[in-house]
């Protein structure tokens, strides 16, 4: 007489990897990083004051300041894919709240529309690069 098991499968929860996140981030922040300093240079080009409080902002620092809040978001959704229940929506709705925050000081401080404009503008396409990208590496 043989005995046979039917095989069994257990279930296992398995963390998402972060390193395509990172990965995929990083690649949108350069991207974004340059569409910042692009817009900027424009806008210098243009005339177009790019002082804060009386103090100018070099294109590069556009870029600089870019990259800055790309990984700051980076680790933001690290921490969601491993603790949200919805990391996906919960990081939409996170950094969308957070970019209409930073524009607020643009708005603010900006000397002259065409400044607020611009500054606001670098934000919304940073934004709009860099957000669906790394939603997308995120589980739903």
């Amino acid at each position: 007489m043989t005995a046979t098991t039917a095989p069994t499968t257990i279930a296992t929860e398995t963390r998402p990897s972060v390193a395509p996140i990172w990965r995929t981030g990083a690649v949108a922040g350069l991207v974004a990083a340059g569409a910042t300093t692009a817009i900027a240079a424009v806008a210098s080009a243009l005339d177009v004051g790019l002082e804060v409080d009386g103090e100018a902002i070099p294109a590069f620092g556009f870029g600089q300041v870019t990259v800055f809040f790309v990984l700051v978001g980076l680790v933001l959704a690290t921490v969601l894919a491993r603790r949200a229940r919805h990391p996906q929506s919960t990081f939409t709705r996170v950094t969308v709240v957070l970019t209409a925050v930073s524009c607020i000081p643009s708005i603010l401080s900006g000397d002259g529309t065409a400044t607020q404009l611009t500054l606001v503008l670098t934000h919304l396409v940073a934004a709009a690069i860099v957000i669906p990208t790394v939603r997308e590496r995120l589980p739903r």
